[in-house]
């Protein structure tokens, strides 16, 4: 594995090609098959972290269309499948496995924890709060933005697309500053650009608050934002932890950045 900074400006690496990035970044974090794979695909999708809010925006806006349901807890059930249906459930059981690494006293076995698929105590109650973290935010969504100039559906599925690109970003935010806690098809994707990958992620995230309407764009903002807040965050505390990101940090920075930012964003719209 190349160290941080490397990447497409190597000499003598072939250049990045976007549609490759795109589909290497869909076959990664979602389950949508994707025509025409290559192995191309998943070299390129390491060089490419601005694909993590472009697979976000397009799950996002899938999944915002259970808003359109008439009933809130409808409309967050549906919400909640259309994401696991599209996503599948890599990230949250990656999300289980910090949960146990974090349990662990002994820093020497937390490694070793995050290779166990036994299901402990510290996991299933990581998975189990920001699962109801998740639920509640997008039932929060579909009762409590009523009363503005946007219709409820409207304003949740601009909220829920914000928090998915920005869960994503969180992703990209860690590839590009963190370095691989050990060999793995996550950590893989971890050290392989630097710091500067940030800002076409940035490129790709931003558009995001355009679609806001009046009086809205706090709380896209804050959708948006919290992805990267809990990666820097995690990125601070899994360091001396585990000594670097594994593919389980990345996809609970995803779980616990999504569950963040939709309760930002009702927060936000409700006191704007």
């Amino acid at each position: 594995m190349t160290g941080s900074g490397s990447g497409a400006g190597d000499p003598g690496t072939p250049a990045v090609r976007p549609i490759h990035a795109l589909r290497g970044a869909f076959t990664f974090l979602t389950r949508v098959p994707v025509p025409g794979s290559d192995p191309a695909d998943w070299h390129a999708f390491r060089r490419s972290p601005w694909t993590f809010p472009a697979v976000g925006a397009g799950v996002g806006a899938v999944a915002g269309l259970a808003f359109l349901a008439p009933s809130p807890w409808t409309a967050a059930t549906a919400y909640l499948l259309a994401l696991y249906l599209l996503t599948g459930v890599t990230h949250a059981d990656g999300l289980a496995d910090l949960g146990d690494a974090v349990a662990a006293h002994d820093p020497d076995r937390r490694l070793a924890v995050l290779k166990d698929a036994d299901l402990g105590v510290g996991g299933a109650l990581a998975l189990g709060v920001t699962l109801l973290a998740t639920t509640l935010g997008a039932v929060g969504l579909a009762t409590g933005l009523a009363g503005g100039d946007v219709p409820v559906g409207g304003a949740a599925f601009r909220v829920v697309l914000a928090a998915e690109v920005g869960a994503k970003a969180g992703m990209a935010v860690l590839a590009c500053l963190g370095t691989p806690a050990h060999e793995g098809l996550g950590s893989a994707v971890v050290g392989e650009v630097g710091p500067r990958s940030l800002v076409p992620v940035a490129v790709v995230s931003v558009p995001v608050l355009f679609a806001a309407p009046p009086g809205a764009l706090p709380a896209l903002a804050a959708a948006l934002l919290s992805g990267p807040f809990v990666a820097v965050l995690l990125l601070v505390r899994v360091r001396p932890w585990l000594g670097g990101v594994s593919g389980d940090v990345l996809g609970a920075t995803n779980e616990i950045g999504r569950a963040v930012a939709l309760h930002a964003g009702v927060v936000a719209w409700t006191i704007a």
